[in-house]
């Protein structure tokens, strides 16, 4: 009878033992998903804050560039800032999605609903951003044209066209990377709320 009771017993410590492996697994396992949610979006943030500089800093360059050199009128100049101003407002407003330095650490369910939120905004302001390029390079081209006296040999427009191509390349694959960053963390998410 004793013989059983320490067997008994010794299996209980035993099962004790492997359930509190077990939990540390899972706290790791835990730490490690949330580290790389946090590195993510910690990438998805710095690239928010480069385009934010990079809008405010086009604001006198663009004058520069579009005014003094090249004697594109005062209203296309505007409305470039207007532009800027569209999407440093967007991006602003889109990366206060990421910026609460307790994110990772906070209730999954409501880290969830804020990258699924910043994602579907990303997203959406392709409806937004397309519209406005689009009238940004038409005006471009037609200040060209109209500068060199409808001259569509002039280095101007077709740099203009060269840029518009790059730029739209550039753009697409940055939302598309964002986008692959966002769904990685809304899947690590799920993952973790799965176990």
């Amino acid at each position: 009878m004793n013989n059983e009771n320490f067997e008994l017993e010794d299996m209980r410590q035993q099962m004790e033992t492997l359930k509190k492996k077990l939990d540390q697994q899972e706290i790791v396992n835990d730490r490690l998903i949330r580290h790389s949610m946090k590195k993510t979006a910690g990438n998805i943030s710095r690239r928010y804050y480069f385009i934010m500089v990079l809008c405010l800093l086009m604001i006198p360059y663009s004058y520069w560039a579009f005014v003094v050199l090249s004697g594109f009128s005062i209203p296309f100049w505007i409305f470039t800032c207007i532009v800027m101003m569209v999407c440093l407002g967007g991006t602003y407003y889109n990366s206060r999605n990421l910026s609460d330095s307790n994110m990772m650490t906070n209730n999954l369910v409501d880290v969830r609903r804020r990258m699924a939120s910043a994602k579907k905004f990303d997203a959406n302001w392709l409806f937004i951003g397309i519209p406005l390029i689009i009238i940004f390079l038409g005006w471009f081209m037609y200040e060209a044209y109209k500068i060199h006296e409808g001259a569509i040999s002039n280095g101007l427009f077709w740099g203009g066209c060269v840029g518009g191509i790059l730029g739209a390349i550039w753009g697409f694959s940055l939302h598309f990377k964002t986008q692959r960053q966002y769904q990685e963390i809304l899947d690590q998410i799920e993952d973790l709320t799965k176990e």
